[in-house]
């Protein structure tokens, strides 16, 4: 990953900060290769690296008797969901592993953690590592034993947390329906950069993102509804909705992480405060064999919302047959998604991502991808100068 300072301008009214890195994204997928971002202010320096149905009630529903049924996703049957209370606190042997349905008690657990700074990633209601990952870190900030199981323990310490809904209804406005959408982004950067602007492709996707979930659990908790039109009432995770874009109070929001650990083993980010507790955990997406992430220790130096991307053609991504640079548009599917946090490592930054259903499951071409919603929640708690370690075994 390589980032190279491009230029500074005005664009969309504010002072913009352009670089050119080599950036994180699967192996696989064209549509992930990154470059960062145009801070939103000139002092925030930061490279540019290279995506009409009431809801169901539960009374409405009734579950089959048939055993391999899945169980019924409405609000009624998430809120009641716990654990079995003949289940021991001891960690099982079970390995994680992908539901053939999203499950209601799995729901109920990831919107809590999100809510509670401790990411699933995206809220899809099945269990894996990335959610192993997050129930582990949620039992080391309260002092409960070490493991990635739901005990009843934890599952008490969890709902201690919060006494809000975990589900919650939400009315499709005018303004969703209208977007702007993209009509489609292009699998190929240099067609990307035609683009006026790498925004959602469709009011499902925004929606999905901005409630932090899988678009196929937003489909399953709404199973028919018409997502394009206004006055649609949808049942959504009820957690702190993302608008892309510099939040309306960064620079009023307590700035409470003073060092970011970043686990290139067990792919999370870790942010810590002064006093060393542990104040959030993130699945990422971290480097790979070909361009691994860097190791040492490095600082923040700035943050940048709606990041542009610039492509150097001398760093010959695969897949790109263009020898002249170019630049890619802001947006949520813009290669490194709608934040850039800059570190003092040259090219090197933690960012968000066009595909958050794959991050903590695919690998970066050596940048710490987070979904859009860690990253702008990591990058309005973080101090100017927090330290950031690459740990590895």
């Amino acid at each position: 990953m390589i980032v190279m300072m491009r230029r500074i301008g005005m664009r969309a009214g504010l002072a913009a900060l352009t670089f050119a890195y080599l950036g994180g994204v699967a192996a696989a997928q064209p549509k992930a290769a990154e470059t960062p971002a145009a801070p939103s202010e000139a002092k925030d320096q930061a490279p540019s690296e290279a995506k009409d149905q009431a809801p169901s009630e539960a009374k409405d529903q009734a579950p089959s008797a048939a055993k391999d049924q899945a169980p019924p996703l409405t609000r009624e049957a998430i809120e009641a969901a716990a654990p079995d209370a003949a289940s021991s606190d001891k960690a099982s042997d079970k390995k994680p592993g992908r539901d053939k349905a999203p499950q209601p008690l799995t729901i109920k657990v990831q919107v809590l953690l999100d809510r509670a700074h401790v990411s699933p990633g995206a809220i899809d209601g099945r269990d894996g590592d990335n959610l192993r990952a997050a129930l582990a870190a949620f039992a080391a900030m309260h002092d409960l034993p070490k493991g990635g199981d739901l005990t009843p323990k934890l599952f008490d310490a969890l709902k201690a947390t919060s006494a809000e809904p975990v589900v919650t209804p939400y009315t499709i406005t005018e303004a969703d329906a209208a977007g702007p959408y993209v009509d489609k982004i292009p699998p190929k950067m240099e067609d990307q950069s035609e683009l006026k602007a790498m925004g959602y492709t469709s009011p499902r996707e925004m929606l999905a993102e901005r409630f932090h979930m899988a678009p196929d659990l937003l489909e399953a908790l709404n199973p028919g509804a018409d997502f394009g039109k206004a006055g649609t009432v949808l049942n959504v995770a009820a957690v702190p909705a993302l608008e892309p874009g510099k939040p309306k109070d960064f620079a009023k929001s307590v700035k409470d992480v003073a060092r970011i650990a970043v686990d290139k083993d067990n792919r999370q980010v870790r942010a810590f405060g002064k006093d060393g507790t542990l104040r959030a955990s993130y699945p990422a997406s971290i480097g790979s064999e070909e361009k691994p992430a860097p190791s040492g220790k490095a600082t923040v130096k700035g943050v940048a919302f709606a990041p542009t991307y610039t492509y150097n053609p001398k760093y010959a991504f695969k897949g790109v047959k263009t020898k002249s640079t170019f630049t890619i548009a802001p947006g949520a599917n813009n290669p490194v998604g709608i934040v850039w946090i800059d570190l003092s490592i040259p090219s090197y930054g933690i960012h968000g991502t066009p595909e958050p259903e794959k991050v903590g499951k695919t690998e970066s071409h050596g940048c710490i991808r987070l979904t859009n919603w860690d990253a702008q929640d990591l990058a309005s708690r973080t101090e100017r100068g927090a330290t950031v370690s690459f740990e590895a075994k």
